[in-house]
């Protein structure tokens, strides 16, 4: 038979058969080899009859270097268009062959690798194996599936090495001589990838588990079929059932039961309350933790909250149950009744702020009645004066009075109201709320500021400012020396946004005689300090609510006296009068 016959037989057997493709590259490889050495060995077989040797070797050298041409063009066209990485070397281990395939997964290029050693393409981890794999395949023993990594070059070498899995088919020349190695591969670089994060995970889990650490949980499991797969450290210790005292063993039963158990359960609900809980995890149903009692081998009882969630294989098929329990230590304890404590505490100020707060209202509304009766009466001026600055502070008391959530304001998410008003009976409300105080210990409250900004017509948020004012000058005085002098400032500055509106920059300074405030009062204020005083909350809201008017809080300290420094940002109709 031609070697083109023997051919086109062997392709249509191979395409008969369902071969993997690394599997069907070998069994190509070695069929075009017999039919090559075949084809050689009929030229040698011809008739030998001296009249007719002349004519017949002529014929068969053109008819047969046809034939092998067109076999050997099929085999290169078959390795360099395989989807399999196929390389080849001569007998020194020098490379000869390097398919489309190997070339795209190591980005070396078909001339850049011929004549390179194959032990300089493969890593140094891999360079013994491959020897030893060349050398039994150039002494004709051909080994399979040997896995081994090679180089990666150029734009493809940030990615590292390829793992290939590869079988050794050793060439040979019409004697039967062995000539070099074709080696067929098959890339498993993303198995490789996935197996090796799998061996980590696998040992980052066993590390946790196993780990004497007392801060690992109690950690016990079941195979799919129910028998104690895991028996960490900790269950160790606080059943005092050794690992492998209970590995193996039927969970249900033998670990824990009700009679001959090892860990014996109260009661055969408790047996049977168990058994549903595992079966849900098996089934992917998300339990929540639940009591779960039993004995140790000493003889105490354990109570503990049991968690159980399923554990799953890498293709995500449930492959048994892990099972946590969660411990009520002492000092759990103390803290959760501590906290306890607290939540019933707080409650209970809860309570006590809103009956206060109530109680304010009521006498409040009396007051305001007996406001308007008066409003109602012929006044003098001063008068009409005095009954303003009680509504003033009135109407403060009331907003106040509304605030039940003040971490709308310390978080800056208060609304500020927008109205008319002047500094001056801003002022006077303020300063109203702190005389009995101030003459309680003859302190004497002067005024420094021009008239013109005094009656000022300004539009913001008058009574969150008269607040502010009242707080500062309340603790001012508190810490003041008694006799001394409280001085109030004030500076008005505008910023033209419009024909009409101006942007008033208003700064007022609050000073006053002695040491100051303290340096943790101060902290409080700022909110450096959580262990916060009444005194400190209040500060802390101030300062909030003049940033919430675009403005700041500063306090200076100098020889003999301190100052408060407020700055906060209004809105004025029009310019000041020269």
């Amino acid at each position: 038979m031609h070697p083109r016959s023997s051919f086109k037989a062997f392709l249509e057997v191979v395409k008969s058969r369902s071969l993997p493709w690394k599997d069907f590259e070998m069994d190509a490889i070695h069929s075009l080899q017999l039919i090559l050495r075949n084809a050689f060995k009929d030229v040698e077989t011809v008739d030998v009859n001296p009249n007719a040797i002349h004519v017949k070797l002529s014929d068969l050298k053109i008819e047969g270097m046809q034939e092998l041409e067109a076999v050997t063009s099929e085999m290169v066209r078959l390795i360099e268009t395989a989807t399999v990485p196929i390389l080849a070397v001569d007998v020194d281990g020098l490379v000869n062959g390097w398919n489309t395939k190997i070339s795209e997964l190591t980005g070396l290029p078909v001339d850049k690798a011929i004549g390179k050693h194959l032990l300089t393409l493969v890593e140094d981890s891999s360079t013994k194996m491959v020897k030893r794999m060349l050398d039994l395949a150039l002494h004709g023993k051909e080994e399979q599936n040997i896995q081994f990594e090679i180089k990666t070059h150029g734009s493809r070498s940030d990615l590292g090495p390829i793992s290939l899995v590869v079988n050794a088919c050793a060439s040979r020349d019409i004697r039967e001589n062995v000539v070099g190695v074709c080696f067929v591969a098959q890339d498993i670089t993303g198995q490789k990838t996935v197996m090796d994060k799998f061996t980590r995970i696998e040992g980052d889990y066993k590390a946790i588990v196993q780990n004497p650490n007392p801060l690992i949980p109690p950690i016990f499991g079941t195979d799919e079929f129910g028998w104690c797969s895991e028996w960490n450290p900790a269950m160790t210790k606080l059943t005092g059932w050794k690992r492998e005292e209970v590995i193996d063993k039927m969970l249900l039963g033998e670990v824990f039961g009700i009679n001959m158990a090892c860990c014996p359960l109260k009661s055969q609900e408790a047996f049977v309350n168990l058994g549903i809980v595992l079966n849900h995890a098996m089934t992917g149903q998300v339990s929540e933790k639940v009591p779960f009692g039993f004995c140790a081998r000493s003889g105490k009882h354990i109570e503990c909250l049991l968690c159980v969630s399923k554990k799953l294989d890498s293709e995500g098929s449930v492959t048994g149950v892990f099972c946590f329990l969660q411990l009520a230590s002492p000092e759990l304890q103390q803290a959760l009744h501590v906290q306890r404590l607290s939540e019933q505490t707080a409650v209970k100020r809860s309570k006590e702020l809103s009956y206060i707060k109530r109680q304010i209202r009521n006498p409040l509304a009396g007051i305001m009645f007996s406001r308007k009766m008066m409003e109602g009466t012929e006044l003098g001026t001063e008068q009409k004066q005095l009954l303003h600055t009680s509504a003033q502070c009135q109407h403060q008391l009331n907003k106040i009075l509304d605030d039940s959530d003040l971490d709308t304001i310390i978080d800056g998410y208060l609304d500020l109201e927008m109205v008319e008003f002047t500094l001056h009976e801003v002022l006077l409300a303020s300063v109203s709320q702190v005389m009995i105080k101030s003459n309680a210990k003859s302190i004497r409250i002067v005024h420094e500021a021009a008239e013109e900004i005094m009656n000022e017509t300004l539009y913001g948020d008058s009574l969150r400012l008269q607040q502010v004012l009242a707080d500062f000058l309340a603790v001012s005085i508190y810490f003041m020396p008694t006799g001394g002098q409280l001085t109030i400032a004030a500076n008005l500055t505008k910023d033209q946004l419009g024909q009409s509106v101006h942007l008033v920059h208003l700064e007022l300074r609050i000073t006053h005689a002695g040491g100051g405030i303290p340096e943790g009062l101060l902290n409080q204020m700022f909110g450096n300090d959580i262990a916060i005083s009444e005194e400190g909350i209040g500060l802390l809201v101030s300062s909030r609510l003049v940033k919430l008017m675009n403005g700041d809080v500063r306090y200076l300290r100098e020889a003999g006296k301190a100052t408060f420094i407020i700055s906060v940002e209004l809105a004025a109709a029009h310019k000041l009068r020269s």
